[in-house]
């Protein structure tokens, strides 16, 4: 069996990237950090905030994409896209 490494940058340049990708459309949807973490179900934009740039270890996990998906009516596939991408949609 082929063993296969992942390591500590590539899995936060995905992290980054998927942070970078919900600012993305959350601006592109004209909501803010706040109104996101309301319907999300948070009283803060801490979690929204800080997972956005990847702070302190900070980012979204499969629960919070989801709900965001559905918020913003976004295909949850498009958080992993390259942004250069998504730059060419609009």
């Amino acid at each position: 069996m082929r063993q296969t490494s992942f390591s500590n940058e590539e899995i936060q340049s995905i992290y980054k990237l998927i942070g970078q990708n919900v600012k993305y459309y959350r601006t592109k949807k004209e909501m803010t950090q706040l109104a996101l973490s309301y319907e999300m179900g948070y009283k803060s934009v801490s979690l929204v905030s800080a997972a956005e740039l990847c702070n302190d270890a900070k980012h979204f996990n499969i629960e919070h994409l989801y709900k965001i998906s559905k918020i913003l009516d976004v295909p949850i596939a498009r958080f992993f896209e390259p942004l250069a991408l998504l730059n060419d949609e609009s």
